[in-house]
């Protein structure tokens, strides 16, 4: 029977190595899915509408997909990504689809193909690729399923197998949909992250207006220090009682700062005021780190930090299309002189959890897993965003185990807005990690049974534990 996804994909070619990790894989494949941090919109599971179209679903809302396409010429009008303007889009997603159809082969050799290829073949039933000749076809099939009661987002989160699934909300944000999900009695757990940058970076667009309004839902008097510091926690209060567990941090650099609370109050002043240099802002970034890492110890909320990328890189597409459209790119960061001053705060508590990602994979071996491999508060998040991909995953397990072991990372988690691509996405670095795993053990560096045992870890129960799951 034809299929789009080999039952060995990513196992070892060597024979004798890929039966191992067949039966390693075969142990956690069908494992419930914790998902602990991650972009979907909780206003699916709060309505619970049926999905509009194939388009809808699948293209519009995966900067994946579009950033690939864009570099080709494809403008994100056409893809139907919604202006800042309000200006036209195309809106008819059987044309959308078509385009991308047109376009599909693009994708050869990416983690895009293949999370997108398992999906159609998983969850829509298809076992023949994506081509303009089908384009139509295909759409018919995926819309019929979509209109069905068993592709409702609910339905589907409970296909997918998951456990627990986390979206990311602003400090700003009312939480009404996670309100709605928890009011509604439906058992699915879908809980919220605290994601403070636009109250924290002062780069921000809208800064002290936002400020203001964080002032204004808590109470507090965000003209102050103290007040600034107090809205936080109300807030962090706020969005543990929806069933957060962590925060998000997603700064350029990973810089720390240790000020002293005169200091710390004399430098919020002049930013809060406008006044500050660029110099003045980074400072204030940096000691926003600590003092969310110092919260978190007192709160019990996983810290996690994501630095490293140039976000936005393009002012146009910024101002035309706004944040989070493509556009962010990878830079090189530096960790040992930058978190020292946070760890020097915090890093021995046992109690805290500071899980750090990096999008500048060279610093794997030379610095953050020296750094995990040492501090109790430190742990490794799994290879992000640009390298989330086989080849990545693979690089993150060889550069890390060495110095950090496995029981310093956190297992796997998506980062995704692209709600199907979540099983995918899972499924990628369970065979990834089973096919480690499996080299180890044909080399006689791990026992059949700690393999066994280090696989179901890595495939779930890491994750569960790090996020408090």
């Amino acid at each position: 029977m034809e299929t789009l996804i080999h039952p060995d994909r990513l196992l070892p070619a060597d024979s004798n190595t890929r039966s191992i990790a067949r039966e390693l894989y075969a142990a956690v494949s069908d494992l419930p899915i914790v998902s602990p941090h991650g972009h979907t919109d909780p206003r699916w599971f709060a309505e619970n509408e049926k999905f509009a179209d194939p388009a809808s679903l699948l293209i519009v809302p995966d900067h994946y997909i579009f950033r690939m396409l864009f570099s080709q010429g494809v403008k994100l009008e056409d893809l139907g990504v919604p202006r800042r303007d309000g200006g036209p889009v195309e809106t008819d997603g059987r044309k959308i689809w078509r385009l991308f159809a047109e376009n599909y082969y693009l994708f050869r050799g990416t983690p895009t193909r293949m999370w997108f290829d398992h999906t159609m073949e998983t969850l829509f039933g298809l076992s023949e690729r994506l081509t303009p000749k089908n384009a139509d076809r295909i759409y018919d099939h995926i819309a019929g399923l979509l209109a069905s009661e068993g592709f409702r987002p609910r339905a589907l989160y409970e296909r997918f197998g998951l456990e627990a699934l986390a979206t990311t909300e602003g400090a700003l944000d009312d939480l009404k949909w996670h309100r709605q999900i928890k009011e509604s009695g439906w058992k699915g757990k879908v809980i919220t992250a605290y994601r403070p940058d636009a109250v924290v970076d002062p780069d921000f667009e809208g800064f002290g207006a936002n400020l203001d309004e964080l002032g204004s839902i808590t109470g507090c008097d965000t003209g102050s220090w103290k007040g600034y510091l107090d809205a936080h926690r109300k807030r962090r209060d706020y969005f543990k009682s929806f069933g957060a567990t962590s925060t998000d941090h997603g700064h350029a650099t990973a810089e720390t700062a240790n000020l002293s609370g005169s200091e710390a109050a004399a430098l919020f002043d002049k930013v809060r005021s406008g006044k500050g240099s660029a110099a003045d802002h980074n400072l204030f970034r940096a000691q926003m780190l600590t003092e969310m890492a110092k919260m978190s110890l007192d709160d019990g909320l996983v810290f996690q930090i994501h630095p490293g990328s140039s976000r936005n890189h393009s002012a146009p597409m910024l101002e035309r299309f706004g944040r989070d459209k493509g556009f962010d790119i990878p830079t090189r960061t530096d960790y040992v002189k930058a978190l020292k001053p946070m760890l020097d705060c915090v890093g021995l508590e046992a109690g805290l959890t500071v899980i750090v990602f990096t999008l500048d994979e060279t610093s794997y071996a030379r610095e953050l897993a020296p750094l995990a491999g040492v501090y109790p508060a430190l742990k490794l998040g799994p290879a992000w965003w640009f390298h989330d991909s086989p080849e990545g995953m693979r690089r993150f397990r060889e550069m890390t185990t060495e110095t950090a072991g496995f029981y310093n990372t956190v297992g796997f988690n998506d980062d995704t807005r692209a709600f199907p691509s979540i099983p995918a996405r899972h499924d990628v670095a369970r065979r990834v990690d089973c096919a480690f795993l499996a080299r180890l053990v044909a080399e006689h560096r791990l026992d059949h049974d700690e393999a066994l045992e280090l696989a179901h870890d890595l495939a779930y129960g890491l994750a569960k534990r790090a996020y408090k799951l």
